[in-house]
């Protein structure tokens, strides 16, 4: 076996935004191994560490020398890669270029009767000394960041500055340069408890000097420390800790050496709303807060530090100090917007613009309103629900421009719902006020009363509707609205018990935009949001893991319904999965017929000419017709079906005794308008061709 050695690379820098690292981390896992398989370097598996001022690569089992390899290739015929003249062609140029060869050093030898010419590739051993500097560099420069920087007079980029590169191979340094930085046997510890420089004898060694200078150097170990650290807290306190996985991330990789330390605030704190509060510590300060055992917001909290436990007081303090300024903020803000009602800051949504072509909020909010009352007559709401839904649909967007959402934007509607309360506004109002952002994310959920799920369709709708009318629909690859993210909800909430049609709410939607005045081609953009819709649809189905052809086969219909697609997608599939025999019956009944109907001749046979096998299939197929219609009006999709399975015995019995392509024209035509009527019953339900093809 080869000599090996262990390889570690560690790059030093300045600290590095917490999910850049964490993506940063991920590229090495990958790009590491690529990096050294493209110069055939033989290695064993590679370990990726990190913290927020270094990414690390251990490699294990790499060699000292590589292998020296032949290889050889078959390129072009003789006759295309050689003129009359024996000369090299561009071909034979071309293919031995590639090879990093000569055309002279091309070969030509005869293969299976016909000559060829081959190129043989040598290569020779190498030194890692010779390979690893390159290998490590382009490591470094592949490095994907969402954003980098230059620094000092530095041309390269990175996404803070390298401080320091620790490149080693087994106890040798391997020279590697980048940014004006040259790789040492030398790394750094926390910067303040143990900065460095420290020696690394050994790549080996490498991960015990970074935890001995009070580096913590891996994710999964500094999530584990906090959670222990967490942990001991709820038990001193009595209290649960809320840890939302984005925050625990962010503060995972923050932090060198996490230590988890308890603050407090004044109790008087707790009169604001409890979200403003959580917000000011999860999202501007990355605390977590504390729950008594009745699940109510305690003045507690957690920090997890990365100073130096002895001065935990110090540290507590200063961050007890840094949250009650913060919370002094929101109460003053909190306080001050209950000054006025809710209502009262309607008017300054004219202050903020929702889309340069679209207007402003208030504008948003008058056709948002408009919609809402469509929507809820559409959905039959009573008087009073109609009545909650306008003044809800009014009032959603007000606390845009209250100071407490100015300044904590991540509460919008939920502090909209505090002041309508206090502004004496009904509960259904209050509660839509707050939901109606909801769904917010995929999985999120969608507002738990018909109010304020009928406002938050018709916010989305408005959304969804005027950006298409302005050219803002999303591309492949930029969706700035979240337009995609707003049409799930849509249908999640229709999903969830709303009666409306969609289609008829989309036309209101452009309707209302034309009345304010805004151009555009209403059919035209209608279809594209109805396909829009469906695409949405579409891939909602396949995620949740329904069968290609059965969703191709219900949106050949040309039903423009999201909901009605999903419901009938879902009949088809529990058709096939439960009854299989049954919708065996289906498939194989359609494509009987199917195969030999032609859809130019139409439906109107003669029933004169029928035989009684014929009479018979007309007589069930007119049956079948009425009770798939009904089972359609009522929604029954999985009746409609089972009445389409009876056909299979008319439509076997049929072609047991009839030959369609009889030589009477007449007779051939007439029976191939009954298959027709036949497959067209099929064709209300879905497009059956499309689940015979895979049949």
């Amino acid at each position: 076996m080869a000599d090996t050695r262990t390889l570690a690379f560690e790059i030093g820098t300045e600290e590095i935004p917490a999910f850049d690292l964490k993506a940063a981390t991920a590229q090495l896992a990958e790009l590491v191994p690529a990096a050294l398989d493209a110069k055939r370097i033989p290695h064993g598996p590679a370990r990726i560490y990190s913290s927020p001022r270094r990414l690390i690569a251990i490699v294990s089992d790499v060699a000292l020398v590589t292998e020296r390899t032949v290889e050889e290739f078959r390129g072009p015929k003789a006759q295309i890669a050689f003129d009359e003249a024996g000369e090299p062609t561009k071909a034979a140029i071309g293919f031995a270029r590639g090879k990093g060869l000569d055309a002279s050093a091309l070969e030509r030898r005869e293969e299976a009767g016909i000559e060829y010419v081959f190129a043989t590739v040598e290569t020779p051993e190498a030194e890692m000394a010779s390979l690893l500097p390159e290998v490590l560099a382009g490591i470094i420069e592949s490095i994907s960041w969402p954003k980098s920087m230059r620094w000092g007079r530095m041309r390269q980029l990175f996404s803070r500055p390298v401080r320091w590169i620790c490149a080693l191979l087994g106890d040798e340094v391997v020279p590697v340069r980048f940014a004006n930085v040259e790789s040492a046997a030398q790394t750094r510890g926390h910067r303040f408890l143990s900065p460095g420089p420290h020696e690394v004898p050994s790549a080996d060694a490498l991960l015990d000097v970074v935890r001995a200078a009070h580096v913590v150097p891996s994710e999964a170990e500094r999530e584990q420390v906090i959670r222990d650290g967490v942990a001991a807290a709820e038990e001193r306190t009595g209290c649960t800790a809320e840890l939302p996985q984005k925050t625990l991330t962010e503060v995972i990789n923050l932090s060198e050496y996490p230590t988890v330390m308890v603050g407090a605030f004044d109790e008087g704190f707790l009169a604001v709303p409890e979200e403003i509060i959580v917000d000011a510590m999860l999202m501007h300060q990355r605390y977590f807060p504390l729950y008594d055992a009745a699940g109510k917001l305690s003045n507690s909290f957690i920090v997890v530090s990365n100073g130096d436990p002895a001065c935990e007081a110090t540290i507590i303090d200063g961050n007890e100090r840094v949250v009650a300024a913060r919370l002094y903020d929101a109460k003053f803000f909190y306080e001050e917007d209950l000054k006025k009602p809710l209502e009262a800051y309607v008017e300054h949504l004219d202050e903020v613009v929702f889309q340069e072509q679209l207007g402003t909020m208030r504008q948003k909010t008058e056709r948002v309103a408009q919609l809402a009352d469509r929507l809820a007559l559409d959905a039959a709401l009573d008087a009073a629900e109609q009545q909650d839904v306008a003044r809800a649909a009014l009032l959603a967007k007000a606390d845009l421009v209250t100071n407490a959402v100015v300044e904590f934007t991540s509460v919008q509607g939920i502090m909209g719902s505090y002041y309508a309360r206090e502004a004496g506004e009904s509960e259904r109002v209050a509660r839509a006020i707050a939901e109606h952002y909801m769904p917010r994310f995929s999985g999120d959920d969608v507002p738990a009363d018909t109010v304020g799920r009928v406002v938050a369709l018709a916010d989305k709708l408005d959304t969804i509707c005027g950006l298409f009318a302005v050219d803002q629909a999303p591309t492949g690859s930029s969706d700035p609205f979240a337009l995609r993210r707003a049409a799930l909800g849509v249908i999640a909430i229709m999903q969830a018990g709303v009666g409306i049609s969609l289609a008829a709410a989309i036309r209101d939607a452009l309707r209302i935009y034309q009345e304010a005045g805004l151009s555009f081609d209403e059919a035209q953009v209608r279809g594209a949001i109805e396909d829009f819709f469906l695409t949405r649809t579409k891939v909602l189905l396949r995620d949740a893991g329904n069968a290609a052809d059965a969703v191709d086969a219900v949106m050949a219909c040309g039903i423009v319904e999201p909901i009605e697609v999903i419901e009938r997608v879902r009949a088809l599939e529990a058709a096939r999965r439960e009854e299989p025999e049954a919708f065996e019956d289906l498939a194989i009944a359609y494509a009987r017929a199917n195969n030999l109907s032609d859809a130019a001749l139409g439906t109107g046979y003669d029933a004169a000419l029928f035989s009684a096998s014929e009479e018979a299939l007309a007589h069930a197929v007119t049956e079948a017709q009425t009770a798939v219609d009904v089972a359609l009006d009522g929604g029954d999709y999985a009746g409609a079906l089972a009445k389409l399975a009876q056909l299979r015995a008319p439509i076997d019995d049929f072609f047991d005794k009839t030959m369609v392509m009889d030589e009477d024209v007449a007779l051939r035509e007439n029976r191939m308008r009954l298959l027709n009527r036949f497959t067209h019953v099929f064709s209300r339900v879905a497009d059956f061709s499309c689940m015979a093809k895979s049949k």
